[in-house]
């Protein structure tokens, strides 16, 4: 089992602790699936961001988390090392936040209900995906010309625009997000047409 594992001490109530794990589930459009019959939440896609699960428990104040990739042979990739390092550090940076949030002190005062209803801890907001995601789109497109530069632009750009997703700022997010499908599929198309053009010149 290859997976990035962290057990993080906190002594909060658990209400406070499942707040902020659905809320960042949420933002980051993580959904109940299955890994191998093992439950775990899932996210992304087959194509150019790759799938990321994640499971969690909080049992006696310390917080439980295990997350991995699905790797290119439908292995479990953790989130060190080069090999995927675009789908990796996006996902460890997401989690790095998720970490802090958990850690900040609870408003004195204030029943983690009272607090949950007002939202007045810090939550996850991936503005700085969102901004990420659309100027990785951009370079995408105007990289077109190198298809494999492109490619991992845009694979990188729609995962960072995935994280945004869920910000304040969503709409920059999705519009990084169809720039980095854009530039894919017309880097793919020329892609493929340079090669038509090559083996034409060649017969």
């Amino acid at each position: 089992m290859a997976r990035f594992v962290k057990d993080l001490v906190l002594n909060k109530p658990e209400e406070f602790v499942t707040f902020v794990m659905n809320d960042y589930l949420q933002k980051n459009q993580f959904s109940m699936s299955d890994w191998k019959g093992e439950p775990a939440y899932r996210a992304g896609d087959a194509v150019l961001e790759g799938y990321k699960y994640l499971n969690w428990s909080y049992v006696n104040g310390t917080l439980h988390l295990e997350a991995w990739l699905k790797g290119s042979t439908g292995k479990e990739w953790d989130l060190e090392g080069f090999v995927g390092v675009a789908q990796k550090k996006p996902y460890k940076t997401s989690l790095e936040q998720l970490f802090t949030a958990l850690q900040q002190e609870i408003p004195e005062g204030q029943s983690v209900e009272d607090a949950a209803k007002a939202i007045p801890v810090k939550t996850v907001d991936n503005t700085g995906a969102a901004t990420a995601g659309l100027v990785l789109g951009i370079l995408s497109v105007l990289f077109v010309w190198s298809p494999i530069i492109s490619i991992v632009l845009a694979a990188i750009g729609i995962s960072r625009a995935r994280m945004g997703l869920g910000s304040s700022k969503s709409g920059m997010a999705k519009a990084g997000k169809i720039l980095c499908i854009i530039g894919a599929i017309v880097a793919v198309i020329l892609w493929v047409w340079n090669i038509i053009l090559t083996v034409g010149m060649i017969v």
